[in-house]
């Protein structure tokens, strides 16, 4: 199924059907619903605890359901592992960075290129070898911004600028959908702020998904938030009706 038939014919890129998870007598996520199309900016907010990064484990497959459904493009992946639903079109950041600090930042993108690849990637070969490669690499830093400092070595970079490679490397898959888990993690404000533009700066066709404390961030970013509340889905609005709701602050923001 190619990208232009998920985006013209109104199937949802992810959608997740009476989510349900439980680990002995504790239920993580419960009935949780959600719909995103292509293009759209969502997030979800809630408190520690409040099972957001259990959903994320069980919409990319690395915790198993106990009840409901994950639909990717209309296809049931509930089953299905997290490499296969990467092949599919989707991509997701975590809360740590996985990066390699003593390298550039174009082998940085390279590996992550060629990690999705079949064939084994030889750093000492020669660039023409690996044209495709190499120029993927080049298009999504020229994106990023990060084109003219390519040969700089990772842990000269920023924490916020090694946050925003990570989802460079999360597009080294041509995702539709971007999962990031608390991609302003550890950031100072100035950085949060710089988070939030380079998000606002990627394909506008690209779906994402954010689990976010920073809530600048998230206001910034999102036309839609859902709150999550002990598993839960507590109110879903854009983010004045999210920001005015009087449940939301007494509950979330420990207010009233």
């Amino acid at each position: 199924m190619s990208t232009e038939t998920h985006i013209s014919d109104g199937t949802p890129v992810l959608e997740l059907r009476g989510l349900c998870k439980s680990f002995g007598g504790l239920q993580a996520t419960r009935n949780v619903t959600l719909r995103i199309m292509p293009g759209d900016r969502k997030a979800v907010i809630g408190p520690n605890g409040a099972g957001k990064t259990t959903l994320f484990n069980l919409i990319t497959g690395i915790y198993p359901v106990t009840s409901g459904q994950v639909l990717l493009f209309g296809q049931d992946v509930t089953s299905w592992p997290s490499h296969k639903r990467t092949s599919l079109g989707m991509a997701r950041t975590f809360q740590i960075t996985h990066l390699f600090p003593k390298l550039s930042i174009l082998d940085n993108v390279l590996l992550a290129i060629q990690g999705l690849r079949k064939s084994k990637f030889v750093m000492w070969r020669f660039q023409s070898s690996y044209r495709d490669v190499y120029e993927k690499a080049y298009g999504l830093l020229d994106q990023a911004g990060f084109l003219d400092r390519k040969d700089t070595e990772v842990r000269n970079l920023s924490h916020g600028e090694q946050r925003q490679l990570e989802i460079v490397l999360g597009l080294a898959s041509d995702p539709k959908i971007l999962l990031l888990d608390e991609p302003a993690a550890g950031l100072s404000s100035g950085e949060s702020v710089e988070m939030a533009k380079f998000l606002m700066k990627l394909d506008p066709a690209l779906a994402i998904l954010l689990i976010e404390h920073d809530m600048d961030v998230v206001f910034d970013v999102a036309s839609e938030i859902s709150v999550l509340h002990f598993g839960e889905i507590l109110e879903t609005g854009t983010p004045q009706q999210i920001h005015s709701s009087a449940k939301v602050q007494e509950i979330y923001l420990g207010t009233g």
